[in-house]
């Protein structure tokens, strides 16, 4: 581990700059971490041992005083980065006017709002609408919900490796890891996963363009295991988060909307993960012209404040009052961090997410390119996946990231996911190359010869 002199935490966070000042976890660290495990549920499953304090822009502080450079932002979901003033000055002005009032039932400004500017960017030319929701999960369990009452069939086509979430519904579709799924049988019926399309094209070029993935689909999902008329909805992810961080091919989200229009099926893309400008588009999947007909947002909506979306074209919803509600869904103060999320995503963040992407891109690529423990590297603007040839490997990586003060996550069998806020600056990308160069020169060893360098 690297040990830096000791600065104030704020000068870093200014800077971008990470400062290691302690042993990792630190003293304040170690006390809470152990007075964490005697009371939270063993189901919570901790990266590494970061305590946090508190936030700013793209880096966060422990309660030890070291500060790190966030490449996670909460799991892709601080999209403008931590206390962006903006987004703060929104929460407090709305919680001093209204914390609550239940929108299922009555009307509030700040829900209808939120409602317009979703439907305003949603990605199909048909007229939206858009129901608010407290989480993704809740946002995939009603987008089930209503594609099984618009259409009156049972069935829902998953994928392989799909993350949608853990309440019943979602976890139906989940396909992630199997200690997500074990011990909670049965799950919802009639619900079907078809292979996804696993794309490596930077370095061994394999995964082809999913047209055998479609032929399975077609051939043995609908040819043997369920008939195409009592599918629902075909719920995909087009980029898989959870997963690995694989984009879906342009060619196999166009043959999925096929097969849905050939059948009566909805085609839903969830976006949890990959939605509200982190690929440079508001949606990851404008990036293949295809239009869905239902889309779920949440992580990156409100800069961490507790909310989410399914929007759907207007002729699909067709349930009645009562049909679905939620007390807190919505709520004024969420709703709020929204609207200032999305004017900060806008202005500042599709344009940058494009731009800083390419940069991290090319520069994970390039430290990366004499190392063969670096099976793959894939993503679309600042959603990006470097595979490992074992989980072993990506965690060793992860923990020496983080002992150099790089926050990063695993994702699928042996990926790291590099996330960061939509506002990360050229130089923290520069920063955040180099510090994965020395992690991974410490843990994954290069072809002898080749030289590593950060930038």
């Amino acid at each position: 581990m690297t040990t830096l002199d000791a600065h104030p935490a704020e000068d870093a966070a200014a800077s971008g700059t990470p400062r290691i000042i302690t042993e990792l976890p630190g003293p304040r660290a170690r006390a809470i971490i152990d007075r964490d495990e005697a009371v939270a549920s063993p189901s919570l499953t901790r990266s590494y041992p970061l305590v946090a304090e508190s936030g700013s822009g793209v880096t966060v502080t422990d309660v030890d005083g070291n500060v790190f450079l966030d490449f996670a932002a909460g799991i892709a979901v601080c999209s403008t980065g931590h206390a962006h003033p903006g987004v703060v000055a929104a929460i407090k002005e709305q919680a001093d006017r209204l914390i609550h009032i239940a929108a299922t039932d009555f009307y509030e400004p700040r829900y209808m709002e939120l409602m317009e500017r979703l439907a305003a960017i949603a990605p199909f030319a048909e007229k939206a609408r858009v129901f608010l929701t407290n989480s993704g999960t809740e946002a995939v369990e009603g987008a089930i919900k209503l594609a099984r009452y618009h259409t009156h069939r049972p069935g829902i086509i998953a994928f392989e490796g799909a993350f949608h979430g853990r309440t019943m519904g979602a976890l139906s579709l989940t396909n992630s890891k199997v200690k997500q799924r074990a011990g909670f049988g049965p799950l919802i019926p009639m619900v079907h996963h078809a292979p996804y399309p696993r794309v490596r094209a930077w370095r061994d070029g394999t995964g082809g363009d999913g047209s055998a993935e479609l032929a399975h689909l077609r051939n043995t999902i609908f040819g043997r295991q369920i008939a195409p008329s009592d599918v629902a909805a075909i719920v995909v992810e087009p980029i898989q988060g959870e997963g690995g961080y694989f984009p879906a091919p342009a060619s196999f989200l166009r043959g999925l909307r096929e097969i849905c229009d050939e059948h009566g099926i909805l085609l839903v893309a969830d976006e949890i993960q990959s939605g509200m400008g982190r690929t440079g588009r508001w949606w990851a999947i404008q990036h293949t012209g295809v239009e869905p007909d239902i889309i779920t947002t949440a992580k990156g909506i409100a800069s961490g404040m507790p909310i989410g979306a399914f929007i759907a074209r207007d002729s699909v919803w067709t349930w009645p009052p009562g049909a679905h509600g939620s007390t807190f869904a919505g709520n004024p103060v969420c709703a709020a961090a929204a609207l200032a999320t999305l004017d900060v995503i806008e202005s500042v963040g599709l344009a940058n997410a494009a731009e800083r992407g390419a940069q991290l891109r090319a520069g994970l690529e390039r430290v990366a390119a004499g190392n063969p423990a670096v099976r793959d590297i894939r993503g679309v603007g600042l959603m990006i996946g470097v595979e490992f040839d074992s989980h072993e490997v990506a965690e060793a990586v992860q923990e020496a990231a983080f002992e150099r003060g790089l926050l990063t996550l695993e994702c699928g069998e042996s990926s790291l996911r590099f996330s960061p806020a939509l506002i990360v600056g050229e130089a923290d990308v520069t920063n955040a190359v180099s510090l994965f160069a020395a992690a991974l020169s410490e843990t994954a060893h290069p072809r002898p010869g080749t030289e590593e360098t950060g930038g």
